[in-house]
This record gives C-alpha cells, sequence and structure tokens, in this order.
C-alpha cells in the first residue's frame, strides 16, 4: 500500500478514460486537480456518447456542457470524445473499442494511465478496462509507465461479491486541498448530481473521500488499484 504522494511526482501527462461524462471526476477529480495545480498536463478521454433513442440529443448536449464545464474548474488540458455507444458497447467488436482507446492514448502521449475498475457493475466499464490493457501493452518505448483503475461510486461497489473482483485499493492520493474542487466539479453536473442518500451526491463523495484518507492518515483520499508500473 502506498500514498500516491510520490507517484504524482512521476507524472508529467496523464489520460483518464471515463466510460461515460462524470466518471473521471467521481474516480479521480481530486487527482485531476491536484495534478494540475503541479502544473502537469491532464487528458480526459469521454468514451461513450448517448444516442437515440435511448438518449435524447437536447440530453447529450446538455452532459457535454457540464463536463465542458467541470473540465475547465479542474484544469483539464483536453477532453476527448470518442463517441462509441453508450450502454451499448458490448455490441461494438472489442478490436473497435481496443483501437479507440489506443488511439486516444497515443494522442494524449500519456505516462500516465487512469482506467475504470475491471470489476464495476457496468459492462461498459469492463470492456474499457479491458481496451485499456490491450492499449497499454508495454512493447516498445510507446506505452505509459502505470496504469491505476480507479473506483466510481454506484459501479464499483454494486458488483456481486465474490462473483466479481473486488476493488482493493493500494495507491491513495492526498486530496484534501482539492476535495472541495472535486466537488464543485460534480456539481456542474447538474443532470447526474442527486441528494444525499443517493451515492451519487454531494455528501456521499465527501464521505467516501474521508474514509479512503482515514485509511492511510489523511483527512481526504481518493483510492487507486495500481495496475502496473514499470520502472
Amino acid at each position: 500500500m502506498s500514498e500516491g504522494g510520490m507517484m504524482l511526482d512521476r507524472i508529467e501527462r496523464a489520460l483518464v478514460l471515463a466510460p461515460h461524462p462524470d466518471d473521471e471526476v467521481l474516480g479521480c477529480g481530486g487527482t485531476i486537480a491536484r495534478l494540475t495545480a503541479l502544473g502537469r498536463h491532464v487528458e480526459v478521454a469521454v468514451v461513450t456518447r448517448g444516442t437515440a433513442p435511448r438518449f435524447a440529443a437536447e440530453q447529450v448536449a446538455a452532459v457535454r456542457r457540464e463536463a465542458a464545464a467541470a473540465h475547465a474548474l479542474l484544469g483539464v488540458a483536453t477532453t476527448h470524445y470518442l463517441d462509441l455507444p453508450a450502454v451499448e458497447l458490448d455490441r461494438v467488436a472489442q478490436a473497435d473499442i481496443n483501437a479507440a482507446v489506443r488511439a486516444a492514448l497515443v494522442a494524449s502521449r500519456a505516462d500516465t494511465l487512469f482506467v475504470p475498475f475491471v470489476g464495476d457493475l457496468h459492462r461498459d466499464h469492463q470492456l474499457i478496462f479491458d481496451a485499456a490493457m490491450v492499449a497499454a501493452r508495454p512493447r516498445g518505448s510507446d506505452y505509459p509507465a502505470r496504469v491505476l483503475a480507479y473506483e466510481t461510486v454506484s459501479e464499483t461497489n454494486w458488483a456481486a461479491p465474490y462473483l466479481a473482483p473486488s476493488f482493493q485499493p493500494n495507491v491513495f492520493v492526498d486530496v484534501a486541498d482539492t476535495l472541495e474542487a472535486k466537488l464543485d466539479a460534480f456539481r456542474c453536473f447538474e443532470s447526474q448530481c442527486h441528494a444525499f442518500p443517493d451515492e451519487r451526491s454531494i455528501e456521499t463523495l465527501r464521505a467516501l473521500a474521508m474514509v479512503r484518507g482515514s485509511c492511510v492518515g489523511r483527512h481526504a483520499a481518493e483510492a487507486f488499484v495500481l495496475v502496473r508500473e514499470v520502472g
């Protein structure tokens, strides 16, 4: 188990893979804010897009406006929209998902890749994790030095116990100084932010950060599973 401060010193360029807009803020918002405050380059790739008839065009446009506001607040340098179909990734050839994620990774020139956790309940999250592992294969010299999986409330913790991999973090990033920026960024997602006791609430995100922080003697933290690091 490690506290993420020293790891952040090694990050110059990061790419966060978000299955859907807001996942990047839920899982990494405080870490993104901390990295950008240090002058590091952070990009976000939103992998899916809602399509009719499941999602109205107005709804999709509104969420993208919310994402733009949240990313501006956190200091995200570039947002990539890969436009694969939301909640229907299981109908897309895995090779096509792999190629889209790989293209975003190459474009970002990231040394660090943040990905959804493979055990998340949402199938989109699982498929994107798999694609990320293909895209980030350590071949040659063109791959990220580290891959970390983040947790997403109402996805990471809702999978069936003992039937899916459990999220057991081994990296904790102190976000005491950037927690309010994370919460403000999530407030930008008016369509996704709900009243407590819904998990996607400001109160729940604050409580989770406090719990994760207390695991390592900090006031607030975000937790990650280190999938791989190459020194």
